[in-house]
């Protein structure tokens, strides 16, 4: 592929391109529509193998993240290349493994937020007035979706201890970041990665996020000997650090609520160092340092 389309902020528009490149070249590659965001834009997820057990991986959670989106890109593209020309990638033969077990790969959870955030508050469509009012007219902080809520507070992993930890901040209504909605999986992004996780069989699951470069992989009571192992491979291979979020971090993601509905391992990975949103010229360095941990994830 060309990967020059990812020299530039992952919007809408490139990630079309680059998805529709990859189709054209990998026949064994498939893209599924599983529902639309506030604003009508399709939620895609893309499969490689196996569709009875998959590891699922998804980016793009918050607008300011948007890079998660190019790397998973990145990734599905080298995993095409290998089984295209039946190589090897970080020493694994990925298309034979993954006839036993798939990856079904979202690269952006919130398309919506990533539009408003590179491309301001128009990008909203009906929600212009709900995000020019949350954000005082400026959208380069916008983490959530076109409707104000924080995607990654909206599950059910103890949303009404985080929504009233949200209010003791004074967080009670659309904002930019941090807002956990009106009930769990109130918006439609939340739903569709949720309901995709009920309906199929999904091993284990990774969620990108930026930044700090480290992996969080517990909540709660879920601290399962074999999770932990699995954490521990990751980060030796990448130098990323096992860590635990604390305060508005903790609680409503979907790794959280992924580990407490299934019983399975999850982690969240925060790629880079600085400050979001992470520059696009990060984007290699980032990509090669954890190249072998994402494709470690599939088959651990």
């Amino acid at each position: 592929m060309n990967h020059y389309l990812l020299s530039s902020p992952c919007d809408r528009r490139i990630r079309e391109a680059y998805i529709g490149g990859l189709l054209m070249e990998n026949a064994f590659l498939s893209r599924e529509t599983i529902g639309e965001s506030r604003c009508a834009r399709p939620l895609d997820l893309l499969c490689i193998g196996n569709r009875k057990k998959q590891v699922l991986l998804a980016g793009g959670f918050h607008g300011m993240e948007w890079l998660t989106c190019a790397v998973l890109l990145r990734l599905t593209d080298d995993i095409c290349t290998a089984i295209r020309s039946s190589s090897v990638i970080c020493g694994i033969r990925i298309g034979t493994f993954l006839n036993m077990r798939g990856v079904a790969i979202m690269p952006c959870v919130n398309p919506d937020g990533t539009e408003i955030q590179l491309h301001g508050a128009r990008a909203a469509g009906d929600y212009y007035a709900l995000v020019t009012q949350s954000c005082l007219g400026d959208t380069s902080r916008w983490q959530a979706n076109a409707a104000g809520v924080d995607i990654n507070h909206n599950f059910d992993a103890d949303w009404e201890r985080l929504h009233a930890l949200e209010q003791e901040n004074g967080i009670t209504a659309p904002a930019p970041t941090q807002y956990g909605g009106e009930y769990p999986e109130s918006e439609p992004e939340s739903r569709c990665i949720a309901s995709y996780c009920r309906a199929g069989n999904i091993s284990h699951a990774i969620a990108l996020h930026s930044q700090g470069e480290e992996i969080y992989w517990n909540y709660g009571d879920y601290r399962e000997t074999d999770a932990l192992r699995m954490a521990q491979a990751m980060s030796k291979v990448s130098g990323y650090t096992l860590s635990e979020p604390q305060g508005l971090a903790c609680g409503g993601g979907f790794k959280d609520w992924f580990e407490q509905k299934f019983r399975r391992p999850a982690f969240t990975v925060e790629i880079g160092k600085g400050m979001n949103p992470l520059p696009v010229s990060d984007l290699d360095s980032i990509y090669e340092k954890i190249r072998e941990m994402l494709v470690l994830s599939l088959v651990l």
